[in-house]
């Protein structure tokens, strides 16, 4: 078996490689027939030169505390059923690795339709996006705002909209940039994102933004989704809410992904949601280094903390490192000798996403302590917990 990027000439088998996996229909995305900018397609190949298996990496940026930090965002991974259980997707991620690091990633992300194959690759579990259902007339109303305009966006409306969804992201952890060569291409037809988008507006400047699809129907079981809702203000959050809520008798119920603790969230009737679908999401380093110098760190924490870090995909994350943390930036640095913490690098994973303290970690079996405290290691998750508002 030998592994390597797709040419233009191989995306016909990759395609159908892809469709018989995740059971797509015959209708063929554009995309999938050309080169894309930002994404780098891998494909592993029997010895008959045949195409078995496949995996995407997506030249993704992602925030970790106001720092846009280089990933390798992973998607379409798929094995031709016949060469399944053969070390096919290890042998794929391993060069997908590799490559990511060679064009200067720094972390990795991906969605898993199983987990196991992707734990025992050095990815583990970072957070869930979460749908849910809640029913439209729940949602708060109030006498709209004087001093603010609501109205419906147009497509020159998109740069005022990805400016005001950096200010919400920017600052949190693990949510996408949206920037770069791979979002510019799939958004040069410059068209809405869905049927709909609504803006709210302080005195000429975009405050708060909606987008949703109007979904089939009127009557009972007619959905109104919506894709995002994010506002800068608790003034523009309650006005969104209100514009959702006025949906309330043609469409009965509202289904988005609500960001935790953000503006519009807090005026949800979180209580009264139901889980529509809960996507996991996994997480790994792809270079150490480059993951805690390329980040942010709140300028409150400082310390320093040796240990051992084992990755068998990535051997070049392998080794006795020290972590210094400090007015807001972060080192990694190769040390000799060994360390009384040895930390499994989806024991990483878990505490730089914020998913896992030290001691669960040390619970889990993926830290190993030689009778000394762990809690140092904490240092490496400071800035809360990571969540993902894009599905790839």
């Amino acid at each position: 078996m030998r592994v390597n990027e797709l040419t233009v000439d191989d995306l016909d088998d990759a395609w159908e490689l892809g469709r018989l996996a995740f059971g797509s229909g015959q209708e063929r995305a554009p995309s999938t027939s050309v080169d894309v900018p930002g994404m780098t397609r891998y494909g592993a190949f029997d010895d008959a030169g045949r195409l078995v298996g496949k995996a995407v990496d997506l030249h993704h940026d992602q925030w970790w505390s106001g720092r846009a930090v280089p990933a390798a965002d992973v998607a379409g991974v798929a094995v031709a059923p016949e060469a399944r259980g053969r070390g096919v997707a290890r042998a794929l991620l391993t060069a997908l690795l590799a490559g990511a690091r060679d064009r200067g990633a720094a972390i990795s992300a991906l969605y898993p339709t199983i987990a196991a194959p992707y734990r025992a690759c050095g990815w583990e579990t970072g957070g869930v996006l979460r749908t849910v259902n809640l029913a439209t007339a729940t949602l708060p109303r109030h006498r709209p705002a004087s001093h603010l305009t609501v109205r419906a966006g147009t497509p020159a409306d998109l740069d005022a909209v990805a400016d005001l969804y950096e200010r919400v992201a920017r600052h949190r952890n693990g949510m996408l940039t949206r920037r770069g060569k791979l979002f510019d291409f799939f958004a040069a037809d410059a068209k809405l994102p869905g049927d709909g988008l609504t803006l709210v507006e302080d005195d000429g400047t975009l405050v708060g933004y909606a987008t949703w699809q109007r979904g089939r129907g009127y009557g009972a079981d007619s959905v109104l989704t919506v894709d995002e809702a994010l506002a800068t203000t608790a003034e523009a959050a309650r006005e969104l809410v209100g514009v959702l809520g006025s949906w309330a008798s043609v469409a009965p119920t509202l289904r988005w992904c609500p960001l935790d603790g953000d503006a519009v969230s807090v005026h949800l009737p979180l209580e009264a949601a139901r889980d529509h679908e809960r996507d996991l999401w996994m997480h790994r380093p792809v270079d150490v280094v480059r993951a805690v110098a390329d980040r942010g760190w709140p300028v409150h924490a400082q310390g320093v903390v040796d240990f051992h870090l084992t990755d068998p995909l990535a051997e070049w994350n392998t080794g006795t490192w020290r972590l210094a943390v400090a007015d807001g930036d972060a080192e990694l640095v190769r040390i000799g000798g060994e360390a009384d913490l040895r930390l499994d690098v989806r024991g990483f994973a878990l505490l730089y996403t914020g998913a896992a303290r030290a001691r669960s970690v040390a619970q889990a079996g993926l830290l190993h302590t030689a009778g000394v405290e762990p809690d140092a290691l904490d240092l490496l998750g400071v800035g809360g917990p990571a969540q993902l508002l894009d599905y790839f």
